[in-house]
């Protein structure tokens, strides 16, 4: 987990500054697992991925499910430890980012976000 982007809404209002990418089988296999915590303003980027475990997690989570445009899907709004999202059909990345952050930033299924380099 390398790349670091910013998380924007098509508009181009920040969603998270500091956005991990998990693209590799074993990253995204871990994604968050056994982390303490998910600063604000941070989040993970899991791609490819329609669906999301919490095993071995220790906070909640927003889950942001987007389309390859771009397009939220689902919204999961602070999904407890030890559960599991449902699959979301036609998801090509899953956004995880502190519990909180989708209602405070506005988001919800149809809004376009994109990751930039940050």
């Amino acid at each position: 987990m390398k790349s670091v982007y910013r998380l924007e809404t098509e508009a181009g209002e920040e969603v998270a500054a500091h956005v991990e990418v998990a693209d590799r089988i074993l990253s995204r296999f871990l994604g968050l697992m056994f982390r303490d915590s998910l600063a604000a303003g941070h989040g993970l980027a899991i791609r490819p991925c329609n669906s999301v475990h919490m095993f071995f997690m220790r906070f909640p989570l927003d889950v942001l499910f987007v389309d390859g445009n771009g397009t939220v899907l689902r919204v999961v709004d602070s999904i407890k430890p030890w559960r599991a999202s449902t699959l979301v059909r036609g998801a090509k990345a899953a956004i995880e980012l502190p519990a909180g952050t989708a209602a405070r930033a506005g988001v919800a299924p149809g809004t376009v976000v994109r990751m930039v380099e940050a």
